[in-house]
């Protein structure tokens, strides 16, 4: 089983104007990542998970809808999957 870890900054955009859609999409991912890892996530095309590159290489983007990306990155030594982000598909790196 893994282990889900989220940034403070995650709290935070939760707790903003954020659609009930979305934060029911992003406690499907959570068990989905929580039970099977990021292949599991790879498995469902819904998501569209894929690695991120640029400033962002080493993480990886999943798709909640058009618009909510959940940015993350796996530690996979300590089956451990770090959620960086919830965005409205903006990747500027802070």
């Amino acid at each position: 089983m893994w282990r889900i870890e989220e940034h403070r900054q995650v709290e935070k955009a939760l707790s903003g104007p954020v659609p009930a859609e979305i934060l029911k999409r992003y406690e499907k991912w959570k068990d989905i990542a929580m039970l099977s890892g990021p292949s599991g996530l790879r498995l469902i095309k819904g998501f569209q998970d894929e690695s991120l590159s640029g400033k962002w290489e080493g993480y990886r983007s999943s798709r909640l809808n058009l618009q909510w990306r959940v940015i993350y990155r796996v530690v996979a030594d300590t089956l451990l999957v770090q959620v960086i982000r919830i965005t409205p598909h903006d990747y500027r790196r802070p």
